[in-house]
């Protein structure tokens, strides 16, 4: 399949067609976007997303230092919180559609497939107003739990998972380039779709995009070269378009609560329909030879 990754060696985000297993893609994406729904929640406290992809191990670790998960027992289901998140199916606290939805996901299943689907899964967080950090070992596909591990903590709040995906389900013996390539694309996504306090660090490298509109230079030319014009536009609160000309058709890149929405949607036929009808109006009234427009 043809698609946006980030390719390691030129430094920059390509079109190119890769062979990956979107739910092996899946389970990365969802602890990547519980990250980022951490600086809705916590948007004056939370300004960092660490995502270390280890291809040698063939481990996964991101962690963001916004508010941590309650570390409390929960009264219904008598166990800590961060293990009924993580390690029980069907519990989110995403689920109020009386809410405006200005995060990624009901959480019912969530992050649990990724526990589900790994070898090993570690869950860490630290909570402030308890004084107390968590740690939990889930192995074989959640199948087996150990006892969680709390100890007294004085610092910042944080989340950490950190996974081994079970690459044998995936008929996979490693993290080859083209998933990691994705991957990487999807950590620049974060870095241009969040809010400019939140910067995303990369393996060690923090990524140099500090708001939607450096993210969308990534697209326009290739590192280097004269870039095409670009047109961006803040068009409120929660929109922000960028448009450019293309010598191949039509293609975007667009974006929704964190999550990339490869096949676009009615966000994306809301912005062209409008951009269309503009663009035809203002050439037809040139159109002087009678040729037909469309």
């Amino acid at each position: 399949q043809d698609m946006f990754v980030f390719d390691e060696q030129r430094g920059e985000i390509v079109y190119r067609k890769i062979d990956y297993v979107p739910a092996l893609y899946k389970i990365f994406d969802e602890i990547l976007v519980n990250a980022a729904d951490n600086a809705m929640r916590d948007p004056t406290g939370m300004n960092l997303i660490d995502i270390n992809i280890d291809k040698d191990e063939g481990s996964i670790s991101v962690m963001n230092n916004g508010k941590g998960v309650p570390v409390v027992i929960h009264k219904e289901h008598n166990c800590y919180v961060p293990e009924l998140i993580f390690g029980h199916l069907l519990t989110s606290d995403n689920y109020d559609d009386k809410e405006k939805k200005v995060t990624g996901g009901r959480n019912g299943y969530g992050a649990k497939l990724t526990n589900v689907f790994s070898t090993k899964f570690i869950i860490e967080t630290a909570d402030s107003k308890t004084g107390k950090r968590f740690t939990q070992v889930f192995e074989r596909n959640m199948s087996q739990k150990a006892q969680p591990t709390i100890v007294g903590h004085t610092g910042a709040d944080f989340t950490r998972v950190t996974f081994w995906p079970d690459l044998a389900k995936f008929g996979m013996r490693r993290l080859d380039p083209d998933i990691v390539g994705l991957m990487m694309k999807r950590a620049y996504d974060i870095a241009g779709s969040t809010t400019k306090r939140v910067r995303v660090v990369l393996n060690g490298k923090k990524l140099p995009i500090v708001c939607f509109e450096d993210y969308v230079k990534l697209y326009v030319a290739p590192a280097g070269e004269d870039r095409t014009a670009c047109i961006y536009e803040r068009c409120g609160e929660r929109w922000e378009i960028a448009v450019s000309t293309s010598d191949s058709g039509f293609s975007q890149v667009s974006h929704v609560n964190s999550i990339c929405t490869v096949k676009g949607g009615t966000h994306v036929n809301h912005v062209t329909d409008q951009l269309v009808e503009a663009i035809l109006k203002v050439v037809k009234g040139k159109n002087r030879g009678g040729i037909d427009i469309k």
